[in-house]
């Protein structure tokens, strides 16, 4: 990929590669030549799986409503309504997706996240629970995405995401359609 940059709200930022690519935008590592962070580019390619109202004012308030619960997750640091994008702290380290992967899963990380499920259930709230949307930095798991949603008992973790965190047959089918 070549080398770019992107704004947010005038401010420039080094797009260094692509972190991946979730169902409401491109996630970039980027750089203002000091620190690193997470920049997110909203996108509008169809998702048949989810429906979406306005992404902007979703990112907005699903990142107020979990900060008011009090997970791990990364800071949102600037949003720019008029070009679509997030600017986030970067919280360095793997994904439980690539933990998994390579058979380097602690129990540890299911616990956290459970422990986060201990605050989100009462508050009403799932979280996408999919490996790789969390990213764990010195032991410490972290929630990188801000989407949530009202609870549901089929999406909650015991029921979907533990599909996900160990090698699975849902988890192996899902990296077999990866390529």
């Amino acid at each position: 990929m070549d080398r770019h940059n992107l704004s947010v709200n005038g401010r420039e930022f080094a797009v260094i590669k692509l972190l991946g690519k979730g169902k409401g935008g491109y996630l970039y590592l980027a750089s203002d030549g000091q620190k690193s962070y997470v920049l997110k580019q909203l996108h509008h390619e169809p998702c048949d799986y989810y429906q979406f109202g306005d992404k902007m004012q979703a990112e907005l308030s699903d990142y107020k409503r979990l900060k008011a619960v009090g997970i791990r997750m990364p800071k949102m640091l600037d949003a720019d309504i008029e070009n679509e994008r997030i600017l986030k702290e970067y919280i360095e380290g793997e994904t439980v997706y690539d933990l998994v992967l390579n058979g380097r899963m602690k129990d540890a990380y299911t616990e956290q996240v459970k422990a986060m499920c201990a605050f989100l259930y009462p508050e009403c709230i799932n979280i996408d629970y999919f490996p790789t949307n969390f990213v764990v930095r010195k032991e410490e798991l972290y929630y990188i995405d801000y989407e949530c949603n009202d609870y549901m008992e089929e999406w909650n973790f015991e029921n979907w995401g533990v599909k996900y965190w160990s090698k699975t047959p849902d988890f192996l089918e899902y990296v077999k359609e990866q390529g």
